[in-house]
């Protein structure tokens, strides 16, 4: 019985070692991340002054006389952007020769002073503008200036954050221009670019 009890007990205690041995920790999963979040894009904000160049065409009638022809010029102005939608303003002056027909005269220069509202559409602001407008002219061999109004609209890109491009148009009206009985009705369409601050 001793001999049976001693090889039992060596038996356990051989086997103990190897059980121990073969023993393996259970596998730790690797805990699972979830995935980073894409930052949140960063909105267009219209904010700031600008100043630039446009060139364009221009087309109209005197009193039933057509008159047509390119124009160019500088601008300035200001945007506050609310979020979806973005008010403005915009000062512009512009040199150009809108003959017309039979060399009757041309117009020689239009400015304008000009509130505008508009859609912020990211990079794209479309907008509605009005306001003031100045034209001097040569009819009949006299020389006319007058101001009446305008209204249009338009639409600006961020090209960059700093450079805007665009076009827009205008209509303009000067009822009995400079006293002389004739009315003005203009069109214009213009390319614009600026450099924003």
């Amino acid at each position: 019985m001793k001999s049976i009890s001693l090889a039992a007990l060596m038996s356990a205690a051989l086997a103990v070692p190897a059980v121990a041995g073969n023993i393996e920790p259970a596998p730790v999963e690797a805990p699972i991340l979830a995935p980073v979040p894409a930052p949140a894009p960063v909105g267009v904000d219209w904010t700031g002054f600008y100043v630039g160049g446009q060139a364009g065409y221009g087309f109209g009638d005197v009193e039933g006389t057509d008159f047509d022809g390119f124009l160019g010029g500088l601008q300035a102005g200001y945007n506050y952007d609310f979020g979806s939608y973005v008010l403005g303003a915009e000062v512009d002056y512009n040199f150009g020769e809108l003959e017309l027909d039979g060399d009757a005269g041309s117009i020689d220069q239009i400015g304008r002073f000009k509130v505008k509202a508009g859609y912020d559409a990211g990079r794209a602001l479309i907008y509605g503008t009005a306001g003031a407008a100045f034209a001097d002219a040569e009819i009949g061999g006299d020389d006319l200036s007058d101001i009446g109004w305008t209204v249009g609209a338009g639409i600006d890109y961020l090209v960059t954050d700093n450079i805007i491009a665009g076009v827009e148009y205008l209509y303009h009206n000067f009822d009995d221009f400079d006293d002389s009985g004739s009315d003005v009705d203009a069109n214009t369409i213009a390319a614009k670019v600026s450099y924003r601050f």
